[in-house]
């Protein structure tokens, strides 16, 4: 229905718990936007009589303004456009900007003990790291979310797929945070991958650098991003012996090129 991402594709394959999917069709953790819609609707088929109803429920109280603003987005699809033509919200007149790190339409907070150290502001990592620690998978996920740039930083890396994923669907992750990540060498394949396909970050070229010199970005992706590197990054990669060799010839011969 509508364009798909790591998030969604956890929802479709049914691989997530059931207290996690309730949580969701509550919008009790915040993605952007577009990730909120497509797991609401695909809720809307949920085995459980309990998740359907309420996917149906939150569906319905959606903000009706921003819902249709944000229909009227370009990289909405008609299917989803017709899915809420037929709930009576149709797009708004004027088209809506599109934007790579949208707000969630709906944010309910759906508290369980301990939530109050989900959004603590702490500078000091070992602190916020023992305090993830104590956290459940529910609190990892809203954290991922909805929690500190500090946080985030932790939970990029957790070893679970889906809080990594939640993170980078998190709507209060800024161009600055994915350059630091994407020079992770701590990171998954996945998260990396995740970067390397959103047109809006790999727009950016400190970004797009940041993911060819890390040596744990899948070097398919890396030769391909290599044609927009400059001459002079070209030149510090043909030397660099952390990235992968195929890529460091791929530079220096780039690189000789440039010169003649």
């Amino acid at each position: 229905m509508i364009a798909s991402s790591p998030l969604v594709e956890f929802f479709k394959r049914g691989e997530v718990a059931r207290d996690v999917r309730l949580l969701a069709a509550q919008a009790g953790f915040a993605p952007r936007a577009h990730e909120q819609l497509a797991i609401l609707v695909l809720l809307l088929d949920d085995p459980d009589p309990e998740i359907r109803k309420t996917a149906d429920n939150t569906l319905k109280r959606l903000p009706a303004e921003a819902l249709s603003t944000f229909l009227s987005r370009s990289d909405v699809s008609a299917a989803l456009r017709e899915f809420f033509a037929a709930r009576g919200v149709l797009p708004a007149s004027s088209p809506a900007a599109t934007e790579a790190g949208d707000a969630p339409l709906v944010d309910v907070e759906v508290a369980e003990p301990g939530d109050e150290d989900l959004l603590a502001e702490d500078d000091d990592p070992m602190s916020v790291s023992q305090r993830i620690a104590k956290m459940t998978f529910t609190q990892r996920l809203k954290a991922a979310s909805k929690g500190t740039r500090e946080m985030r930083a932790i939970l990029v890396r957790d070893t679970n797929k889906m809080i990594a994923a939640a993170v980078m669907s998190s709507p209060k992750l800024t161009e600055q945070e994915v350059e630091g990540i994407a020079r992770m060498a701590s990171v998954s394949e996945d998260v990396l991958r995740m970067i390397a396909s959103n047109r809006a970050w790999i727009k950016s070229y400190k970004i797009l650098v940041g993911l060819v010199r890390n040596p744990k970005t899948p070097v398919a992706i890396s030769m391909n991003l290599l044609q927009r590197v400059n001459a002079k990054d070209l030149t510090q990669m043909a030397v660099d012996r952390n990235i992968p060799e195929p890529l460091r010839n791929a530079a220096r011969q780039k690189s000789v090129n440039s010169r003649q």
